[in-house]
């Protein structure tokens, strides 16, 4: 039995050199609250990856995870909002968005063994 669950996700930034440099920045100081929330809501590990202005996520979660329910859950957790709306500015998406409505959800069309 698999001990976690894995999700791969991807979003657009804009197409701004110094915006995705400065979006690099944001993500060496992520806010303490927003990694907190994610554990709370059953994420294990999470890892971002840029290719252009192409995000990749890869996302860990606990072997039960309801990624629809989580993600209503994390859009209520502290400073959760603020957070989205901060790192809108170098998204393709609104400051209104939640990180649900932001990242979608990549289908899998391979896997070795």
């Amino acid at each position: 039995m698999k001990k976690f669950k894995r999700y791969c996700k991807t979003l657009t930034l804009k197409n701004d050199p110094e915006l995705i440099r400065q979006y690099k920045e944001v993500h060496q100081h992520v806010w303490p609250e927003i990694l907190q929330g994610m554990k709370e809501v059953g994420i294990l590990d999470m890892e971002i990856y840029l290719y252009q202005n192409r995000l990749f996520m890869i996302m860990d979660t606990v072997p039960d995870f309801d990624h629809d329910q989580a993600m209503a859950e994390l859009a209520q957790k502290p400073r959760q909002k603020e957070w989205e709306a901060y790192v809108s500015r170098f998204q393709n998406t609104s400051p209104e968005a939640t990180a649900d409505e932001k990242w979608q959800v990549m289908e899998k069309v391979f896997q070795m063994d």
